[in-house]
């Protein structure tokens, strides 16, 4: 869809009173933090916590290293994290059971996890992921990535 297709459709959809309010990031992220443990610690607990659960991690992610790579380039004089990852995975098991309780349910796989640490606040580790909306077989999702999150800052 162009660029001038989506205005047009979202022009469209507000005016039916069908499109989305917007939702601040705070209200679909799901955080724990701990300062018992430097981020390398965490990280690996958060890798550790998803695959000793029998899950693959299908992708490792270095966002933080990504960001201060190409900070020169945007113009960026802000430090943002002193490190930053994600970790992508899906559960055969649980994936199945999700979509079949709601087909529609294949645009929250694979689900993610990211750690990090702010550059303003070292040595207070954040883990999380983004809370999928209630319901559907979604439910079953946010207690898992809660519980691997949990697990991962030290809480259980």
């Amino acid at each position: 869809m162009g660029r001038m297709t989506a205005t047009v459709a979202g022009v469209a959809l507000a005016a039916t009173g069908l499109l989305a309010a917007p939702v601040s990031a705070a209200d679909d992220l799901v955080t724990v933090t701990t300062k018992d443990a430097p981020f390398a610690t965490v990280a690996q607990d958060l890798n550790d916590a998803i695959v000793n659960r029998g899950f693959n991690i299908d992708y490792h992610g270095f966002i933080g290293d990504m960001l201060k790579r190409t900070a020169g380039d945007v113009g960026a004089t802000k430090e943002l994290y002193s490190d930053a990852e994600f970790f992508t995975f899906c559960s055969a098991v649980v994936s199945r059971r999700v979509m079949e309780a709601e087909i529609g349910n294949i645009a929250y796989c694979p689900y993610v996890l990211f750690v990090y640490e702010d550059a303003a606040m070292a040595g207070t580790v954040t883990v999380g992921f983004r809370k999928l909306p209630a319901g559907g077989g979604r439910d079953e999702v946010n207690t898992l990535l809660e519980e691997i999150a949990k697990q991962a800052a030290g809480g259980m």
